[in-house]
């Protein structure tokens, strides 16, 4: 194939919009399928890229950068819905996610451009995608998109404080 490594994390991208744009049109359904395959493209655009030697600082920043739109589109999506329904604690869950995995996510680029390692923690992004998509996918059944949202806050949570023990840690020796 002649896709390049940032190609595919545009692509991610694009699908994620695309799941933002089924969530606002109510098929939480179809947004969760999409948005695995969206996790799986941000799987494979680092692979990709590995296998082909074709690492660069900036594919790197560009996949990341993307990567946090790609979470954030899709989580604000499910606000408007909650929004709309003026459903108060769902929209505070969805806030929370929403911070959370940008502070997840920024703990360990933080630490890395400090020269510090970060690659620890029980919640990733892809434990996010997966719980969020099974969040949707399960949508018919009552509060399951909430109790996914839940689990992302929680989560997110704890791997943000294991992230910052941990990078505190590394300070001390």
């Amino acid at each position: 194939m002649r896709l390049t490594p940032s190609a595919i994390s545009w692509l991610g991208f694009i699908l994620a919009l695309f799941a933002a744009a089924l969530i606002i049109i109510a098929q939480p359904f179809a947004a969760g399928f999409v948005v695995l395959v969206a996790g799986f493209f941000d799987i494979l655009d680092g692979a990709l890229a590995r296998r082909t030697k074709k690492v660069t600082r900036f594919g790197g920043v560009l996949d990341s950068t993307l990567d946090r739109l790609s979470e954030a589109v899709v989580l604000l999506a499910i606000l408007v819905i909650y929004a709309i329904e003026l459903a108060f604690i769902p929209i505070v869950l969805v806030g929370l996610a929403l911070i959370g995995s940008l502070l997840v996510s920024y703990v360990r680029a933080r630490a890395e451009g400090a020269g510090l390692e970060c690659g620890v923690g029980v919640f990733t992004r892809a434990e996010r995608v997966v719980v969020l998509a099974i969040g949707l996918l399960l949508s018919q059944v009552a509060y399951a998109l909430v109790i996914a949202l839940a689990i992302i806050v929680v989560f997110s949570f704890f791997t943000l404080v294991q992230r910052l023990v941990y990078v505190w840690q590394q300070t001390k020796k």
